[in-house]
């Protein structure tokens, strides 16, 4: 029985969902004995790496000392994390991010957005490769993008408050409606943290997408933070697999390996066309914030001057659906989320999204995802959605 060794982080949505890629992998094909740790990107060299004897390293290194490290045992290796930057020679298993970047801009394209920006970061090649296939992506469909550089740290309050004034300055420059993309969910949240400071409506007047689709980033901020998901089932797959066979004795391509992204998981923060009707703007606004309690067309009336029929027209021109269908599908997605993320009951979760009863949401969410709720919860868990 082949020992491998992964030393992959388990503190963030990724790492994990490389982890799942290796199991899956290793149920079906490997049979190793694997040895795996609580890590995150800043963990130092394990003690116990020096005088491993095992068969084989998965690597996530989070700095050139752990890579020389991990190198320096001896055994096949596949690195996951820094492409061709250490050693060109070592096998690379990653994702496309030429693929991430247009994907995210083709998304922001097809909701009609014309003003763009970037919130990037540059301490990464791959962050670079993000914006830079999102800015070309825009430039080849006529559009200009601004940036704001993602500069220091922010540990310290001080150095925190700073950072946001300077990021909510770079957002009132930015010409309305205007879709955002973030090179990191962390980012993301602290963009959408600068949109409330600054009064600006998300995703009405700003629309914002994020890049790996974390969890808990996502999940935590206000709103939930719409993100491009990241393959990392496929590329801890491909990884286990491009290691089973260098320990088998077979000749590797030293070529990175490169997966696609599996495009935007659409939240709150995004799920917005952009609008030049202030009236229908605001009536959209209405339905994302209130939808979940218990929001109806008529209240919508009530409250922005418009007739049923110039809002029926708007909204229908826009989505191709009616107010009342619109109300309803921002419930659902809530309820997806809910499934997805949490392990509430679907009478807390009827609750939570303005369904009368938990019957009446189970009947609406077969009707719309074909499934039932129980059905998409046990998908999302292993992956298969």
């Amino acid at each position: 029985m082949k020992r491998v060794a992964l030393l992959i982080e388990t503190s963030r949505t990724y790492g994990r969902d490389l982890l799942r890629g290796v199991k899956q992998y290793n149920e079906s094909h490997g049979g190793w004995s694997l040895f795996v740790e609580v890590r995150d990107l800043e963990s130092r060299v394990p003690p116990w790496l020096s005088g491993w004897d095992g068969d084989g390293i998965l690597s996530r290194a989070g700095s050139p000392r752990i890579y020389q490290a991990v190198k320096e045992v001896g055994v096949p290796m596949v690195e996951l994390r820094a492409s061709g930057q250490i050693d060109p020679n070592v096998p690379f298993v990653g994702v496309d991010n030429q693929v991430a970047g247009r994907q995210a801009a083709e998304y922001f394209l097809e909701r009609g957005f014309k003003n763009f920006g970037v919130y990037e970061l540059d301490t990464e090649s791959f962050f670079v490769e993000r914006r830079d296939s999102f800015v070309a992506t825009l430039a080849e469909a006529g559009y200009e993008c601004s940036a704001f550089l993602q500069k220091g740290h922010s540990e310290k309050p001080s150095q925190w408050e700073r950072q946001q004034q300077q990021l909510i300055e770079w957002v009132q420059t930015l010409h309305q409606p205007a879709a955002v993309l973030a090179c990191t969910d962390q980012l993301g949240c602290w963009l959408l943290d600068a949109c409330h400071r600054a009064g600006v409506h998300v995703p009405e007047q700003i629309a914002v997408v994020g890049v790996e689709n974390d969890e808990t980033f996502a999940t935590m901020s206000t709103p939930p933070l719409s993100s491009l998901m990241l393959p990392g089932v496929a590329v801890g797959y491909a990884a286990a697999e491009l290691l089973d066979a260098m320990m088998n004795g077979e000749d590797i391509s030293p070529a990175p390996v490169l997966i696609p992204s599996h495009g935007v998981c659409t939240r709150l923060s995004s799920d917005v066309l952009a609008v030049d009707d202030p009236l229908i703007a605001d009536a959209l606004r209405m339905i994302r914030q209130e939808a979940c309690s218990g929001l109806r067309v008529d209240a919508i009336l009530s409250r922005i001057p418009v007739s049923r029929s110039y809002l029926e027209r708007g909204i229908r021109a826009l989505l191709h659906r009616s107010p009342h269908a619109e109300i309803l599908r921002v419930r659902l997605q809530r309820v997806s989320d809910l499934l997805a993320d949490t392990d509430l009951t679907l009478d807390e979760i009827a609750r939570r999204t303005g369904f009368a009863t938990a019957q009446y949401l189970s009947e609406s969410f077969k009707k719309d995802r074909k499934i039932t709720p129980g059905q998409y919860r046990r998908q999302c868990r292993i992956g298969q959605i």
